[in-house]
Order: structure tokens, then sequence, then C-alpha cells
């Protein structure tokens, strides 16, 4: 019985994929894709997969008006509709050089994205790590929160600034709610500390602006996994809370094999830690920049890209977690 199963099985998605292809339906694998983010809606029983449109255009065939997010849409997280623009940043706009890791979260009966954008401007304040003399300089870096009525768009911006330090280089801020206040979690970038960290700041309650001034959470060397001599990367922070309330974050750095997502725990159970960093990795073989969600049918699911690299090969994967009430693993 079980290989009569297994065959049915493989027949049904082979009637699946092909229906798709005749609907002009992606498939996950045909997406290149950088930075996933997946939001389930339960009402409209849909998925929608947020992506950067550099992802499919790249850098330098991306035309310069279409700078901004897209969003490919599914119902079962095997086959996607054609994307649609969700964002497009004005031609007037503090940053339009890049677009990186949009987050998409509904909150108070609004849907606002969390997108970083790269300017053309010099970053001013930069440090130089030990040694190197020949070290780049960089251009201003943020991450900026947009608003919309709807998960399709079109979110526009609250004003022409980021929502992060404007003197600093950061990047991929996401969202997290503590005692009935939005606060938003975002990576200060190793090029410009050389130590990267991850920080916190309190956000106005209709997300338009932030209250008081960032809050330093841990640095990347406090890590023990992370390997690189030189590159103490903080990238792609999420928040979870365990079966048993315990505040952990996924984030991710380089480890052993390449790009790996590292769990942090809180030990008071609140974004002012202190954090403890776990030594057990979530994922370690070259992937990582990860997320975590419900799928419709309820199971707990962590998105990320693999292989990470410059060839144009990143795709969405997807792995159930197990949920230990101490910690996260692969199911």
């Amino acid at each position: 019985m079980k290989i009569v199963s297994t065959i049915l099985c493989i027949l049904l998605s082979c009637i699946l994929y092909s229906q798709g292809a005749e609907n002009n339906l992606l498939r996950t694998e045909d997406i290149r894709i950088r930075d996933p983010f997946i939001y389930t809606d339960v009402e409209a029983k849909k998925y929608y997969l947020y992506a950067q449109m550099d992802n499919r255009l790249g850098n330098d065939r991306a035309e310069e008006q279409s700078k901004g997010v897209e969003v490919y849409v599914s119902t079962d997280l095997k086959l996607w509709e054609e994307p649609s623009t969700v964002l497009l940043l004005p031609n007037k706009f503090w940053a339009r050089n890049m677009v990186w890791a949009p987050e998409m979260h509904a909150y108070q009966g609004k849907f606002y994205m969390f997108v970083t954008l790269t300017s053309s401007d010099t970053l001013i304040g930069q440090m130089s790590p030990a040694g190197e003399d020949n070290w780049p300089k960089f251009n201003k870096r943020g991450t900026q929160i947009f608003v919309a009525d709807s998960p399709l768009g079109p979110f526009k911006p609250f004003d022409n600034r980021p929502h992060t330090p404007e003197n600093w280089m950061a990047l991929d801020g996401t969202l997290f709610e503590e005692n009935g206040k939005p606060f938003m979690i975002f990576c200060h970038e190793w090029v410009q500390i050389q130590d990267g960290s991850m920080d916190f700041i309190q956000l106005e309650n209709d997300l338009s602006g932030t209250v008081g001034k960032p809050k330093m959470m841990f640095r990347a060397s406090t890590a023990k996994w992370v390997a690189d001599r030189l590159s103490k990367v903080t990238d792609g922070c999420f928040m979870h809370k365990t079966i048993n309330g315990r505040l952990i974050m996924i984030w991710s750095s380089f480890g052993t094999n390449g790009y790996a997502i590292g769990i942090a725990e809180s030990k008071s159970g609140q974004l002012k830690g202190p954090w403890m960093q776990q030594d057990e990795l979530l994922f370690k073989e070259n992937g990582g920049h990860g997320m975590i969600f419900r799928s419709l049918d309820n199971k707990l699911l962590l998105a990320l890209h693999q292989p990470n690299g410059p060839s144009g090969k990143e795709r969405l994967k997807l792995f159930e977690l197990e949920d230990t009430g101490d910690s996260l693993k692969l199911k």
C-alpha cells in the first residue's frame, strides 16, 4: 500500500505541475528569491510571498522606475501566480539604489511593509577593520516602514527617510509587540561598526516613526558559531515566542559551512535581555535569512533562501519546525 500511495502522490504532483504550467503559474523552484517573507492570509486561504524586484530583474536590468517590491500569491506553497507590484519607490526618494529584505506585517487593522533601502550617498562615520587599508566606502542604508490597507498594497511611505538612525548602516528590520507597544528589531551592520549588532527601538503606535533611541541586544561575536574572523555579520532577525513563553530570535551570520541561522534567547523573556546564544544552529548548510510562519493547516514552518551567494540560484526553501518549548529544531 505504501508503494501505491507513493506512486499516487507522484502522479498527483505531476498533474498539479502540469495544470500550473497551463495556467501560467510558477513553481517554487522557478522563483529566484533572497530574504523570503511569507504572510498567511487565513480568511482568503492564500499565501503571499514578498520579494524585492531585483531578485527577478537583477540590479543591472532593473530600470530606474522599477525599484520596489512585488508579491507572489499561492494556495499551496508550491505553485504561485505571476508577481504583482505592491511597492514602487517614488522617483525622488532618499534611497533607490537597492531594495532588500521586504517583510509584511498585519498590525492594528493595517498592513505594514518593512524594507531595507540603500541610497547613492556615501555613509559618514564608517570604521575600517584593523589591517584593511583599502576598505571601500559604503552607501547609506536603512530600514523604512510603508503602510497599506491591503496585503496587496499599494504601500506608501510615511516620510522620505528611514526609520532606523540616518547615520547608521542598518538593515533587516522586523516587527515585535511587547507589553502592548510596537518595536522594530534590526541589524546595525558590521561594515560600519566591525562587530555587527542587533538593536531594537520603540515605534509610534501607528508605526509612522520611532520613540527614543535604539538599544543594543547583542553583538555577532557573542555567538561561538560565527566563524569568519573579519565578517562579524548580523542579518535576518526574526522573533518567536515558544510554547513555554520563551522569547527567542533566529538570526543569520557565517558559520563553518557558510551562511547559517542561529538562535538567541532572552533570559528575561523581554527585548532588553540579557541575550544568550544557543550553541546548536537551526540551519547550517549555506542558507539563511529565515522567518517563521504558520501554514493554513497550522504547521510551524521556517522559510529561508538557499544557497547563499551571487550566483542567481537562490531559492525559497521550507522546513517544518518543532517548538520544544526551550528552542526550535527542524523536524
